[in-house]
Order: C-alpha cells, then structure tokens, then sequence
C-alpha cells in the first residue's frame, strides 16, 4: 500500500506550483527565468510523485532532471533552495510526525538522485580547473624558457657579431703585417740583389776577386730572402704540419719562438698525441701558436710549461706561464677588446667538439687547458 501524503493530487500540485513561484519571487533568487521556473515546475511534479509512489522509475527521472539542471547551470545551493520550496508546498500543515519523517525520507533520496549529475559536473569541472592550471603553469614556464633561450640567443649573436668584426680587422692588421715585412724585407733584398747583379758588369773589369765578393755578397742576400720566405711559409702553414704531424711542427715553432722571444719552453709530450687526424691536428698547433704568440707580446713571462697528452681517448694539452696575468671576463667579453688571440683559440677549439679553459690571475700567470677527442662521438660508439 502506497505512501500518500499528499490529499487533493493534481489539485494540490497545482496550488504548490503556485506557492513556490510566489516564495521564488519573494526570496529575488537567480531562478527567476523562463526555462528555471519550468524545471523547478517539474520538479515539483516529480517530487509529488515520488512522495505519492515511493521509489520505481521516479529516481530515475531525479537523475535525468538533475541532468537538465546541470545544462541549466544550476548549481548544488540552487537545488536546494528549489528543493526546500517544493517540499514545503508538498508537506502538509496537519502533517503528524510520521508522516513527516516518511516525506522527509522520500524527498532526501529524490533531492540525492538530482544532484548526482551536478556532482559529477563539479568533479569534472574541478579536473578541468586542475588541468587548466597545470596547462597554464607549463605555458608560464615555457614562456620563461623561452625568454632566458631569446635572451641567450640575442648575446650570442651579439657576441658572433663583434667575434666577426674581430675577424675583419685581425685579418686587416695581418695583411697589414705581411705586407710590412714583404716590403721592408723581401722587396729590400730583391731591389739589393738586382743592384749587386748590375755591378757584376763592373766587377768583371777588376778581376776575379771582385768579382767573387760580389757573387758571395749576392748569394748572402739571396739565402737571407729564403729564410725570410720560409719564415712566412711557416707561420701561415708550416709543412711539417703535414709531412710529420704536430709533434716536431711544436718542436720546430717552440725553437724559433726561443730563438726570437728569449723565453725558456718546457715541452713534455707523449707519442700518443699522433693519434690526432685532420683538423684536429691542426687546431692543436694553432692553438699553441696563438697562446705563445699572446705570451710573448703581453705577458711578460720567462718560462713556459707546454704539456701534451693522451687519457682515455682525449688529448690533453696545458700552457702554463709565470707572467703578469690579465682579467679573463674582460678579455672575454669586453666590446672594447680588439683582441682575437684567446676568443681564436677557444673557437677553433669547440669546432672540433674540444673544449677550452682559461685561467688566470694577475701577478701570477696564466693557464690554458684544451682537451680535444681523439675520435668523433659516431666513431668511438662503434665497437
């Protein structure tokens, strides 16, 4: 036998819908539309028959009004508050205790079922609300990366730009220098032997003798002019770079830097540096030239420590001096510092995939580490 608490049926439901547009007009609540008034109508109906009828498919339609709120954008106090009016338009004022705990039952599962759907909305709109934020904190954070990479980015082409001017005028001041010496040396003793070739018409008028000395005085000049040559050649490329590989190319360079600059080298090395190919050989050498080149115009040094090499697959060289030292950031990158000696060295060597250090400290020398690989990365993976 069914629970009615509810005498008059449709006629009561009528007057209920009536006394909750009126408590929702008093009450100035959100609801106060179209389409809300006209859920918050059926859902009045529907609670009417839940209280009539018990459980059956009236839980059912509490889910699919439930849903229909959620479209709505009906929130949990929103339900309430519709649901609160229906029930006190369904309950009637001569209601006794029994009765009332039956109602109060009935309706709190009906209300229960409705605001399943809005639930399940709000768990659904929580994760999207965490998704979001997790979104926009990795978009936060990618715009920083991507600002320190911009940034990163405008200093090294603000670097590669003042390395490229560095470039032009280190090639300007050494076309400079080559042309210097061609002419006050070369061009010298060429003007000079051809003046001594023109006496030689005159030697032959006083014999032999003089015509000896002047042939030995040419021949002076001439062998002069080879070794200037050769001295150029060897500064720009020298041959036993090629022909014996770096080794005894050092050798060669640290005896004529000796011989010009007057500063004892100490020259350790192992064989096992040979093992260098190609540019590397090449970079190696040059940066050699370059730091004794630096140290013997700046450093005011009278000894050097050169050390090569080999430990675990990588050449390792060293250049020690007990010069005066500089101040490495402002050689580095300084915009004032014309300069291309270590900026030259440091290069070269990455582009090998090397890698370059420099230390110094003023009044107390300078060090330069360089460790180059002996093979490629593509080669020492193979097995």
């Amino acid at each position: 036998m069914g629970f009615n608490p509810i005498d008059g049926g449709r006629r009561l439901c009528d007057h209920a819908v009536a006394l909750l547009f009126t408590h929702a007009a008093r009450s100035g609540a959100e609801i106060l539309n179209k389409k809300t008034i006209n859920w918050s109508g059926r859902y009045l109906e529907a609670l009417r028959v839940r209280l009539q009828r018990g459980a059956g498919r009236t839980l059912r339609v509490a889910h699919k009004l439930g849903r229909e709120a959620v479209a709505l954008g009906l929130e949990t106090l929103d339900l309430a508050k519709i649901h609160e009016e229906a029930l006190m338009a369904l309950t009637p004022a001569d209601c006794i205790p029994r009765q009332l705990v039956e109602i109060r039952r009935r309706s709190t599962l009906f209300f229960l079922e409705t605001l399943t759907p809005v639930e399940e909305s709000n768990r659904h709109l929580k994760r999207e609300i965490v998704r979001r934020e997790k979104a926009e904190a990795a978009l936060i954070e990618s715009e920083q990366h991507h600002r320190v990479m911009l940034k990163q980015a405008l200093v090294m082409e603000q670097r590669l730009r003042q390395l490229s001017h560095r470039l032009l005028s280190a090639q300007e001041e050494e076309r400079k220098k080559i042309s210097r010496e061609l002419h006050d040396q070369i061009a010298q003793m060429l003007a000079g032997i051809n003046v001594h070739l023109a006496t030689f018409k005159g030697a032959a008028l006083i014999g032999a003798v003089g015509l000896n000395q002047k042939i030995r005085s040419t021949q002076r000049m001439v062998e002069k002019s080879v070794r200037t040559v050769h001295r150029f050649a060897r500064e720009l490329r020298p041959p036993v770079l090629d022909d014996l590989w770096v080794i005894p190319a050092v050798q060669s360079y640290l005896k004529h830097f000796t011989e010009r600059t007057g500063i004892l080298v100490n020259f350790t090395v192992s064989a096992s540096i040979e093992e260098l190919h190609g540019d590397k050989r090449t970079v190696l050498y040059r940066v050699v030239q370059a730091a004794l080149t630096n140290i013997g115009q700046h450093a005011k040094s009278t000894r050097i420590d050169l050390a090569m090499t080999t430990v675990d697959g990588v050449v390792e060289m060293t250049i020690r001096d007990n010069g005066c030292g500089f101040d490495v950031d402002r050689v580095l990158f300084s915009r004032k510092n014309k300069r291309l000696g270590v900026i030259g060295m440091r290069e070269r060597v990455e582009m090998v995939g090397g890698k370059f250090n420099i230390t110094s400290i003023t009044g107390e020398g300078t060090a330069i580490m360089v460790r180059i690989p002996v093979a490629s990365a593509r080669r020492a993976a193979r097995p």
